[in-house]
């Protein structure tokens, strides 16, 4: 009988993971026990994908809010440093930013606006427009931004960052000044040291404050890339990815995960002959056009990934077939064609016009996408996703 179903995404749930614990078998494990329990066979090709929190938590990779102070003390000097375009967010940031204030005499917080990287706002467009604000060229104290937008609360959070970021900061006995500005380069003018807090961007942003004149210029990934005074690290990412784990801890991002997914892919083999693809994903690479709120927090979606996940798609459009090369073809003689077509499709499909309308994206930002909205970020209890039938297409019985 011809098969029906197409990509299908299981939630597999797993132990709590603990500090120690072996995370490539509990993977292992745990995928086989939810095949056995609900009667599904794994494929080759089939995608294993682990959420890096487990990871890192399974690595013990924490670090406190006075060891994150130490390291900042010591590249900065204890003085006055200019924290700039800080995310919005209770997790991601807000206990990254009290060791950051313990490391520091005052802070000179500089919030791009209308929003964050990543679309949490302080106000909107419009309420800019309204109040004639070029958020190109225009800066404001935090006394101006209350003249003219007084008390913003996030929509989907009800806080109020600027005041929730200042008593952070002033709680950890630093004192604070607030600004908007989308220029990098402001912050010179109130201080040359500068910890750069954007996560795409911040490349970019570091090389203009340097040749503006910045003297102590570094950027979160910068920060806790080897042990503090005990702490966990990440050599390549710092304190970027990280996520609050008490009020006093951050779950780094997690580090040396090649030899995770290597040793997924060579158990899952070695215990049913197939050879599946192994992933480590955090979030997802997506914008939700509500909230305006751009996913991907994390400096990559996923920080390991066997190497048949390398690449991107390679498919044709099946509408694009259907409108045009086989418009007056229909029913079986229909699939047939475009089932051909697609067994003998070229390898590399960039540029082509039967292409158009694909997604051009890697495989392993679309897949870690789809393992982040399955998996969720809630009670969920599924750290685990298996991904099958990924790789099939329509000519594929």
């Amino acid at each position: 009988m011809e098969r029906l179903v197409g990509t299908i995404s299981r939630g597999i749930r797993a132990p709590i993971i603990r500090a120690g614990d072996d995370i490539g078998q509990i993977v292992v494990d745990s995928v086989l026990a939810a095949a056995q329990s609900d009667g599904f066979s794994l494929n080759d090709r089939d995608v294993i994908a682990v959420t890096e929190a487990v990871v890192a938590r399974a690595q013990g990779n924490y670090a406190t809010v006075d060891q994150i102070a130490s390291d900042v003390r010591a590249k900065f000097g204890g003085g006055t440093v200019g924290v700039i375009f800080p995310l919005l967010s209770r997790n991601r940031f807000a206990i990254c930013l009290r060791g950051i204030a313990k490391g520091c005499k005052k802070i000179v917080l500089m919030f791009s606006y209308p929003s964050d990287e990543v679309g949490n706002h302080l106000i909107s467009l419009d309420q800019l427009d309204e109040h004639g604000i070029n958020p190109w060229t225009d800066v404001l104290t935090e006394e101006k931004y209350r003249q003219l937008f007084g008390v913003q609360k996030h929509p989907f959070t009800g806080v109020d960052y600027i005041d929730y970021y200042k008593q952070l900061i002033a709680g950890c006995g630093c004192e604070v000044e607030v600004l908007l500005a989308n220029d990098c380069r402001t912050i010179l003018q109130y201080t040359s040291n500068v910890l750069c807090c954007d996560i795409h961007s911040r490349a970019r942003t570091k090389r203009l404050v340097q040749a503006a004149g910045g003297d102590r210029v570094y950027c979160l990934d910068e920060i806790l890339t080897a042990p503090v005074d005990g702490s966990g690290y990440n050599e390549r990412y710092g304190l970027l990815g990280s996520n609050k784990a008490t009020e006093d801890t951050v779950k780094l991002f997690p580090r040396d995960c090649a030899p995770v997914v290597e040793r997924i892919q060579k158990a899952i083999l070695e215990k049913t002959g197939k050879h599946i693809e192994a992933m480590i994903y955090g979030d997802g690479a997506f914008k939700d056009p509500v909230g305006k709120i751009w996913e991907l927090a994390d400096p990559v979606v996923s920080p390991a990934y066997t190497p048949g996940l390398e690449g991107q798609p390679n498919e044709v459009k099946l509408k694009y077939l259907a409108d045009n090369d086989f418009a007056d073809l229909k029913g079986e003689e229909l699939k047939n064609a475009i089932s051909e077509y697609i067994r003998q499709k070229d390898d590399n499909l960039v540029g082509q016009m039967v292409s158009q309308g694909t997604t051009p994206r890697r495989l392993t930002d679309l897949i870690g996408s789809l393992c982040d909205l399955t998996s969720g970020s809630g009670d969920k209890g599924t750290p685990i996703v298996l991904v099958q039938h990924y790789f099939d297409n329509y000519s594929q019985e």
